[in-house]
């Protein structure tokens, strides 16, 4: 079954964890993915997408280099006419006290979780618009809901994304183009592994399915969304935390 046969796919964060995931279940479900990252760090996940069947190409770009975002958005238009399908999942994470944090952890966190995700969306938002079809959705986090202490500039990135994909959903749902988030709780990825025991002891304690998610948890939500069964709903946030925010 392809119900997203015909789309071009664009995912960033594509290395690893939750954006390899969204990126492979977005290409075994028959769209061409662009696999976006750092360097050509996403080769791995597109040639993985290549060797199931699919479609996928890696792009190399820091997420944060607007000038870098545009050209390479001007390239995807001009190999394949359209961008359907933006899934704004790159993100960072430097953790401390908000008494200790520098100014400099504040600055780089916003940049690539929300700065970079505005970069985006303003530079396929006109092929979109165009077009009059679009699926974007961004990846936050349950922290920028409910906050977590040592996260201030994260959880701050997180809600920002919210906020903003709700007004941008406001502003192109007449041209048929989508917004929404998906919220994970506590994921099994490389980010999370840096957690210590104690801490990711806690959390868990807090997650009433017992169990931490997997990349793949995430990665069906954004399916979702971005096919055409979700297409009446926008400027929403779907948690996919085991009901460990409610």
């Amino acid at each position: 079954m392809t119900p997203l046969a015909g789309r071009i796919a664009v995912v960033t964060g594509a290395s690893r964890g939750i954006g390899r995931a969204i990126a492979t279940q977005l290409g075994a479900s028959g769209a061409t993915v662009i696999c976006v990252a750092r360097a050509d760090n996403a080769a791995a996940t597109a040639e993985a997408i290549i060797q199931a069947g699919g479609a996928a190409e890696a792009q190399g770009v820091d997420v944060t280099d607007a000038a870098g975002v545009d050209a390479l958005v001007a390239g995807i238009i001009a190999r394949y006419a359209r961008i359907d399908i933006l899934v704004s999942n790159a993100g960072i994470a430097r953790d401390q006290l908000m008494l200790r944090m520098k100014r400099a952890d504040w600055d780089e966190v916003i940049a690539t979780n929300l700065t970079a995700s505005f970069t985006w969306c303003q530079a396929v938002l006109k092929p979109m618009v165009r077009q009059r079809s679009g699926r974007i959705v961004a990846i936050s986090s349950v922290v920028g809901q409910m906050g977590n202490a040592g996260q201030a500039n994260y959880a701050a990135s997180k809600a920002g994304l919210i906020g903003f994909c709700k007004a941008l959903a406001r502003e192109v749902a007449s041209r048929n183009v989508t917004v929404n988030v998906v919220a994970p709780g506590l994921i099994g990825t490389d980010m999370t592994k840096a957690i210590a025991d104690n801490a990711k002891s806690d959390w868990a304690s807090q997650i009433p399915m017992g169990r931490m998610g997997t990349p793949d948890d995430i990665a069906a939500a954004v399916r979702f969304l971005a096919s055409d069964e979700a297409s009446y709903i926008t400027g929403q946030v779907l948690a996919v935390n085991g009901g460990m925010y409610m």
